[in-house]
């Protein structure tokens, strides 16, 4: 009896999508303290926390998804995909009772800490399956629903937080951060009818199994479809190819030609964060109180404007990335994101002055109205450049570029090099706006123009492909002249890989033939 729904595998859209409920949990985080920023009942049950014991707060979660998404290395690869992400839904439904129940600041940290050991292992485990269930001409696209999720997390979570403004007391705090559990059951109980990854499958000896799978996912429960046969084939190959390398461990992630692609998974995931869209995530309401939008009111309605571009703007990426390509969207993503990042920068260093905003000395602009709704309108076309390319993409492409033997390793360590900066920048941001203001903004957008760079010579494209012929990708080399691998490379039909099959295991058979006649000689 099969211990999934074969109705839901055969949909390839559900399939790729229900488990990114795990990146919707990020996003609620995200606005979970934003909107709550400016609460005058938060500040009192918190202690009026100041800029860094803020900062401390809100990097509470971002540490512990550092840790979450580390332990994804031997959770993934032990217990499987499917169940990892069950594991972490059940984690944040702890974190949440625990924010929702908290009374001081600790048990406010430890609550965020444990949510974010959740979200590490969602976030890390979530793109590695749907990598691996999802056809290779639509894995950009389900990839990237993890990045739509988040969105709309932030944007559910926003809107939660700003009708319980109205009202009066802790509870105004309290709701949203005891509603946000309600996803993490769903979440929870929903993968119970969803099939594990092939690819683990067959890994761990349970070829038949993962055959069946395969055809349930891809032709209705025909195993003997072409598409079917081909990935099986690939997986075959792969799989065997990897033990005949020796068993995993971490110093494979140092190998050549892995070690190259490690690099890369982490350095995506640390541009997203070195953006600056933490800044326009975290802590909209400081950035548009420091533009001259000091009304508790009109800013949280101005975020909010902020947070409908962040969803909207994901969807053409989402319908677009396995056409468009990974390497376009980066290049054009980072180039747009320092430029809205350099402008916000100089409109607020050219017009703005320390002055005092309920009580605390910020940089603020003052009687320039135009020059507030230029920063305002900055920031979201600042969003929505990431939204439509960086924000994606950093999901999609740590998910595919790896070989299957050091996959939830890699995925991990890349995940969990997000995580290490968005703590960093969660806690440095808010004294660095409390000090050096505008100047933080030209931080940002140095970084953005840098990783513009970095794309350009380093990363090649990945898009249309299936998992197993990303080999072929790096196999051409040219690490630092990435625009020279075509998007043709790689491409292969089903004959093409039963013959490299059956020349690998001839190879390997003759192989163990040769060290037999060599050990009885």
């Amino acid at each position: 009896m099969k211990r999934y729904s074969t109705r839901i595998a055969s949909n390839p859209y559900l399939v790729g999508s229900f488990a990114c409920i795990g990146g919707g949990l990020f996003g609620l985080d995200i606005s979970s303290m934003s909107g709550v920023l400016s609460n005058e009942a938060y500040k009192r049950t918190f202690g009026h926390p100041g800029s860094i014991a803020q900062g401390a707060i809100v990097a509470a979660m971002p540490a512990g998804s550092f840790v979450g998404a580390l332990f994804v290395t031997k959770l993934a690869d032990v217990l499987g995909r499917r169940l990892t992400i069950m594991i972490s839904a059940w984690i944040w439904v702890i974190g949440s009772i625990l924010q929702c129940a908290a009374q001081n600041r600790g048990m406010l940290v430890a609550g965020r800490v444990i949510s974010g050991i959740s979200i590490g292992l969602a976030s890390s485990c979530v793109p590695l399956y749907q990598s691996e269930i999802t056809k290779h001409n639509i894995r950009g696209r389900m990839v990237s629903l993890q990045q739509w999720a988040i969105t709309w997390g932030i944007l559910i979570q926003y809107f939660v937080q700003f009708g319980c403004s109205y009202i009066n007391g802790v509870a105004s705090f309290r709701i949203p951060w005891g509603l946000q559990m309600i996803p993490g059951i769903i979440l929870g109980l929903g993968m119970l009818a969803f099939p594990e990854s092939p690819r683990w499958l067959f890994d761990h000896g349970r070829e038949e199994e993962a055959l069946e799978v395969l055809a349930d996912l891809h032709s209705g429960g025909d195993p003997n479809d072409e598409l079917v046969q081909l990935e099986y084939e690939e997986i075959k190959a792969q799989v065997h190819f990897e033990k005949t390398e020796g068993a995993k461990s971490y110093l494979d992630l140092l190998k050549p030609g892995i070690f190259r692609r490690v690099t890369l998974g982490c350095s995506i995931q640390m541009w997203s964060q070195l953006s600056g869209m933490n800044i326009m995530m975290y802590y909209i309401v400081y950035v548009f109180r420091g533009a001259g939008l000091t009304g508790c009111r009109g800013n949280l309605i101005a975020s909010s404007v902020q947070y409908v571009l962040n969803v909207a703007f994901t969807v053409p990426t989402i319908i677009y990335i396995d056409k468009w390509g990974r390497r376009p969207l980066l290049l054009i993503g980072t180039i747009m994101m320092g430029f809205w990042m350099y402008l916000v920068g100089g409109l607020q260093g050219g017009f703005g002055e320390w002055g005092l905003v309920g009580g605390e000395r910020v940089w603020v602009i003052n009687g320039h109205d135009s020059v507030t709704k230029g920063v305002i309108v900055c920031s979201y076309f600042f969003v929505c450049s990431f939204a439509i390319t960086m924000g994606p993409v950093s999901w999609t492409y740590p998910a595919e570029i790896f070989p299957m033997r050091v996959r939830a390793k890699a995925v991990s360590f890349s995940t969990a090099t997000n995580w290490m900066f968005n703590f960093a920048l969660a806690w440095a941001v808010p004294p660095g706006l409390s000090n050096i203001a505008w100047k933080t903004y030209f931080i940002f957008g140095t970084f953005n123009f840098a990783a513009f760079i970095h794309v350009l010579f380093c990363f090649p494209e990945t898009a249309g492909r299936t998992l197993e012929e990303i080999e072929d990708v790096f196999s051409q080399g040219h690490p630092f002249a990435a625009w020279k691998i075509k998007r043709d490379v790689g491409k292969k039909t089903l004959q093409e890989v039963r013959t490299r099959t059956k020349d690998a295991s001839f190879d390997h058979g003759s192989r163990e033939e040769k060290e037999r006649t060599t050990e009885t000689a």
